[in-house]
């Protein structure tokens, strides 16, 4: 039989012992408790979409390929309206002028449907004399469009004037001009038209919208 003060002994040593495991468990619970609440408070990720890109900086008038795209997340409220979720929508698309590395592309990014104002008037394509006009022009300019006589001459007469710039693809011809895409009510689209038969055309920029 143990003597009563080793007895003494070994009761308070398994005391000491249970009251340490038991801060120990206590101090695992309150952790857990932390933790859950924390998760109970933290905001949800928001929701993701999945955008089509540039994948590097691209010039404009030149078709699409799957190498010059990719796909990005973006916050589903931050995605801008008109873009494409798999790159196969947009491989052999044209841009309407160069983009930058990285940037969502949407459909007012491309040459087609997209480019239309919704208000009556409608995408005319203009090829003016100027080769260096994609560096000079941007859409978004407001422009005259000047006709000239194909032989020279002191005087030119405006066909439109000041219309929006839609789209400036960069591919130069240099024998025929430059490309523009401007928006035009369907009457100046039908002296664009003719004017281009029979004049050489040029733009005065006026400013942007």
């Amino acid at each position: 039989m143990p003597r009563p003060a080793l007895a003494r002994d070994l009761a308070r040593d398994l005391a000491r012992t249970v009251d340490r495991r038991r801060g120990l468990l206590a101090g695992g619970l309150a952790a857990a408790s932390v933790a859950a609440g924390l998760q109970v408070l933290a905001p949800a990720a928001p929701p993701v979409v999945q955008v089509v890109a540039a994948a590097r900086d691209l010039p404009g008038g030149v078709p699409l390929t799957a190498d010059d795209l990719l796909l990005v997340e973006l916050p589903a409220e931050a995605a801008p309206a008109g873009t494409a979720p798999v790159v196969e929508q947009l491989a052999g698309r044209v841009l309407a002028g160069p983009v930058r590395a990285g940037e969502p592309l949407t459909d007012v990014r491309l040459l087609g449907a997209g480019l239309v104002p919704d208000d009556g008037r409608v995408a005319v394509p203009v090829r003016v004399v100027e080769p260096a006009l994609p560096l000079l022009v941007r859409a978004g300019d407001r422009v005259d469009v000047l006709a000239a006589a194909p032989e020279g001459g002191d005087s030119a007469r405006a066909v439109v004037s000041d219309v929006a710039v839609l789209a400036v693809p960069d591919a130069v011809d240099t024998v025929e001009g430059a490309l523009l895409v401007v928006a035009a009510p369907p009457s100046a689209a039908a002296r664009l038209a003719a004017a281009a038969v029979s004049s050489r055309l040029s733009v005065v920029v006026r400013g942007r919208s």
